[in-house]
């Protein structure tokens, strides 16, 4: 139980990835607080037993008194999770003003506004020997691109550079700040890019588009969240004390072959 005693806010935490990183948590023995919308998720199914707190990350009034609410009943908090985050299928001649700017208000502004009201609370848990952590969501698309998906390429990308920059400004106060980059992995956002009209359409099958998102890595699978939850619970942990401003790519190996040579 290498997280016992420790406490962790996950946003996201009612998800595919969040609900499984908050599953981990749990097991290794932190007290845990799941942040998301709605109890049920994007998955659809009952509270489970990690404690929920309604959050909407893009407003600053909400994650300010979910903030103290942890304080106040915590005292600190060790571990935030950014696992909260939006994905639009569109090329940028498709997307609208509106759509732009809920992708960047909840994926990058939604990180930048619980991670500032979080590090009060962190500061009093990097003490000594133990340090904070933060881990982010980016992607393996905020690093190369996957076509239709141009808002969120970008918003990827911004949550990257933001990392660094919270790692090099925090990292003298025990705080260590990593993000995860994933690739594909089994969540309702995957499902809905195998259905939607954007860059996982193409009129297939969505057994013949599974098949073809499987068979284009070279392990010849996508991940699951629990394959997430291994990496972000040891980033979580005093195990990775040294371990910070780094991205993490998770992705079975996708983005390490040369794409024309698929075979």
């Amino acid at each position: 139980m290498i997280l016992k005693g420790k406490v962790a806010v996950v946003t996201g935490g009612r998800g595919g990835i969040g609900r499984a990183i908050c599953d981990r948590f749990e097991r290794e023995g932190a007290t845990v607080y799941a942040a998301d919308l709605d109890v049920s998720g994007s998955l659809g199914l009952p509270e489970g037993s990690a404690r929920f707190l309604k959050l909407d990350v893009t407003s600053e009034d909400n994650v300010r008194a979910v903030m103290d609410q942890v304080d106040s009943e915590q005292e600190r908090l060790d571990i935030l999770v950014n696992a909260a985050g939006i994905e639009i299928e569109k090329t940028i001649e498709d997307t609208s003003l509106e759509e732009w700017n809920q992708s960047f208000a909840v994926n990058v502004t939604g990180t930048f506004l619980t991670s500032k009201y979080a590090l009060p609370l962190m500061r009093k848990a990097a003490q000594g020997a133990t340090s904070a952590s933060i881990i982010n969501f980016g992607s393996y698309d905020g690093l190369i691109a996957d076509p239709g998906l141009a808002a969120y390429c970008a918003t990827k990308g911004a949550v990257h550079a933001l990392t660094r920059a919270m790692a090099c400004d925090h990292g003298p106060e025990g705080i260590r700040v990593n993000a995860i980059c994933p690739g594909y992995v089994d969540t309702p956002m995957l499902q809905s890019f195998f259905t939607g009209d954007g860059s996982g359409g193409g009129g297939q099958s969505i057994d013949q588009l599974q098949k073809a998102v499987r068979d284009v890595h070279p392990m010849r699978t996508y991940g699951t969240p629990e394959d997430i939850a291994n990496l972000v619970n040891w980033l979580a942990s005093d195990e990775a004390r040294y371990a910070s401003g780094q991205l993490w790519v998770l992705d079975g190996g996708l983005s390490a072959q040369v794409q024309q040579m698929r075979l």
